[in-house]
């Protein structure tokens, strides 16, 4: 690993009694990356709402890019550089391709978010710059979405969806994005085109880093560099995936203790 632009060091969090995440330590590098793994409930999507801010924590600290990120409210954190998709997409179905575009923009843009949806006063000025960007950013996944830029989200299919999605995220000029199980809902066919448009990403993008939340084996083992196991709060396993895959207890924490010793 590169040295680290993001360190959670004994980040715990917790509602009342229940222990969420345990005194977790995890880090990314410049560019890399990182897959999580785990069932459901073991608290990989924890960890993206403590890192970015939706959750505060019991105990712990997220330093990124050197600063530590404790006391911040989410959108500031989005202003350090940390973008996010979530499970349940939060695309305005309403409205048009490039305008949820815009909406993640507004982060690093002299307008306001209101300005960046009904095109005011300075939005105006930027709104050819504006439209270009994210038609670039669209192209890298789809070169036909572009062209369907004044549409309506609602009106395309689940994978241009998530790709707007993603876009949106990364329109916001981010250097660390968290994708939280971004194929699901997806076939096959879908997902494989996912692992492209994540591929190309990388390569457009050298100096990103990427967490990934996914249950698909075939996309984590496809596109991290190094993968993170949960289980019931805590970090169970690190390593490269083949290793992650074999270890102990993440097979049991997948498969039950009887069947992984079987």
């Amino acid at each position: 690993m590169t040295a680290p632009i993001l360190e959670a060091r004994g980040l715990s969090v917790r509602f009342g009694g229940l222990v969420a995440l345990d005194a977790v330590d995890v880090a990314v590098g410049a560019g890399e990356t990182v897959g999580v793994i785990g069932p459901n409930g073991s608290g990989k999507t924890t960890l993206f709402n403590a890192l970015t801010g939706l959750y505060a924590a019991a105990a712990g600290e997220v330093v990124f890019l050197g600063r530590s990120l404790a006391g911040l409210e989410a959108h500031a954190i989005a202003r350090r550089g940390i973008a996010r998709t979530f499970q349940a997409s939060r695309l305005c179905l309403g409205l048009s391709v490039f305008d949820n575009i815009l909406i993640g923009m507004h982060a690093r843009r002299r307008t306001g978010l209101l300005d960046a949806v009904v095109r005011r006063g300075r939005a105006r000025s930027e709104m050819g710059g504006a439209i270009q960007s994210a038609s670039h950013l669209l192209s890298l996944f789809n070169r036909e979405l572009p062209g369907r830029g004044f549409e309506r989200v609602g009106q395309l299919p689940q994978i241009d969806r998530r790709r707007v999605e993603i876009c949106r995220a990364l329109a916001a000029g981010p250097k660390l994005l968290l994708l939280d199980e971004p194929s699901a809902g997806m076939n096959p066919e879908e997902t494989a085109e996912l692992m492209r448009d994540l591929q190309i990403v990388r390569e457009e993008m050298p100096g990103l880093s990427v967490i990934i939340i996914e249950h698909d084996m075939f996309v984590i083992e496809g596109v991290s560099q190094r993968v993170v196991a949960f289980n019931y709060g805590r970090k169970i396993a690190e390593g490269p995936f083949a290793a992650v895959a074999a270890h102990d207890e993440v097979r049991e924490a997948y498969l039950g203790k009887e069947t992984a010793r079987a």
